[in-house]
């Protein structure tokens, strides 16, 4: 469903009122938006408003994503992602979990895995233009989902997403729809901003390791200078764009830092992801994962982030008792460059291909069907991943479904590295579960 006419006119009324947006002006205009809001959304509505009253940090946010953007990529975000997606979907999303259907909020693509950099232990460098998922089933895939799933964000990735030179004209043909882009932020200049600006649907996540010696360690010579560079040409052109971190065992405490994130901002970033470092592509240990102390680490550290910083920061894992655990094959799920329909990024296996069916066909299969009977797998959200917090969940499905591996060295995860992530799951139910009982439950 695309923007209503009333919303519209709302939108041009209240934007022309942006420079005089005081903390007074704001409130204002949070009841004027409230009627065009469906009631399921009235409480977070709500609860903006009182960050608002309360001048907490988060308004700083709210003022940059109002105020510092270039017009026509706000108008985009509250076009297509706000009202276009989030609100007027609401309705289908409800209508579609009825029937029993899996309603995605965001499906995510790799068009691509070809990659312009040599990361040290990437597979990117194996794959060749040959292997792209072909323009026509990307252009299918977004029609399917926009029309039948009331999907409300495509989440593009790779290898290097901007490498591939037809994904531009997906942004424009489907100027309705909204993306976010996580990409290495090398190939951004000034000719690339323009693009991004003329479009006004896409943001970049760039992705980034900590300062320099962690991002040039494991990414090349030179590239933080050059992420550093896009960033500065983003902000320049009012691109909205955030970052996006791999947490290791080596680099958490840097990319939590208060020096790290305040330079995120002064760059311009609105938004932080930050990801566990998972062995899934045929890593024979687990030397680079958070230790359980260290994922409480960053658990705290992102409430603190939260609760002082003009950022929103999403910890993947941390987070998921806002969406009632592991969302995979449901809330969203990944279509690798062959057409390997994958239940999350991070979960190498597939039954089906979208080459030869529907995408609502391919998200009603077997093996999507018995993870969403299997979730949440434990009453406790802080843990729920079937891959690293239940990995004997992964084990069982992998042996129930006719699954088949969709990556070199996928299977290590249910072998070589059995122990180790039996192992580690005792290790986070130990600090987890005390967590959960004190703080979650009640």
């Amino acid at each position: 469903m695309n923007i209503t006419l009333s919303q519209k006119i709302f939108l041009k009324s209240a934007l022309k009122f942006l420079p005089k947006l005081s903390d007074k002006n704001l409130v204002k205009l949070s009841y004027l938006i409230a009627p065009l809001i469906p009631s399921q959304h009235q409480g977070k509505l709500r609860y903006v408003r009182k960050l608002i009253k309360k001048k907490h940090p988060a308004l700083g946010l709210i003022r940059r994503l109002l105020l510092d953007l270039h017009p026509n990529c706000r108008e985009k975000f509250l076009e297509n992602f706000f009202f276009g997606g989030l609100i007027n979907k609401t309705k289908k999303r409800k209508e579609l979990l009825e029937k029993g259907l899996a309603p995605c909020f965001t499906v995510l693509i790799s068009p691509t895995m070809r990659c312009n950099l040599r990361c040290e232990g990437c597979y990117a460098q194996n794959y060749k233009k040959e292997d792209d998922l072909p323009y026509e089933v990307f252009d299918r895939v977004v029609d399917e989902a926009k029309r039948e799933l009331a999907t409300v964000l495509f989440t593009i990735l790779g290898g290097e997403p901007f490498i591939k030179k037809d994904i531009f004209d997906i942004f424009k043909k489907h100027s309705d729809a909204y993306f976010q882009v996580f990409t290495n932020g090398t190939l951004i200049d000034e000719k690339m901003a323009q693009k991004l600006v003329e479009l006004g649907n896409v943001w970049p996540q760039i992705s980034i390791e900590g300062f320099e010696y962690q991002t040039d360690k494991r990414r090349g010579k030179g590239v933080y200078k050059k992420i550093m560079r896009a960033m500065d040409i983003l902000k320049e052109a009012k691109v909205p764009f955030g970052y996006s971190v791999c947490v290791t065992r080596y680099n958490i405490k840097e990319v939590v830092s208060d020096e790290f994130v305040d330079l995120m901002i002064r760059k311009g970033a609105l938004i932080g992801w930050y990801f566990l470092y998972m062995p899934v592509s045929g890593d024979k240990n687990t030397e680079l994962m958070p230790t359980p102390e260290q994922r409480n680490y960053l658990r705290e550290r992102r409430a603190y982030i939260r609760s002082n910083k003009p950022l929103f920061i999403i910890d993947f894992w941390n987070d998921a008792p806002y969406v009632k655990g592991c969302i995979a094959a449901k809330d969203y799920v990944h279509i690798n460059n062959y057409g390997d329909v994958e239940p999350c990024i991070f979960t190498h296996f597939a039954e089906v291909n979208i080459k030869n069916m529907s995408l609502k066909e391919a998200i009603n299969c077997h093996f999507f069907r018995e993870i969403r009977k299997r979730q949440p797998f434990d009453e406790n959200l802080l843990m729920p991943c079937m891959l690293i917090d239940h990995p004997y969940v992964i084990r069982e499905l992998c042996q129930k479904c006719k699954v088949h591996p969709t990556h070199p060295g996928a299977t290590t995860l249910l072998n070589e590295l059995k122990d180790d992530l039996d192992k580690y799951s005792q290790g986070v139910h130990q600090i987890y579960d005390k967590i959960w009982e004190e703080e979650h439950k009640k």
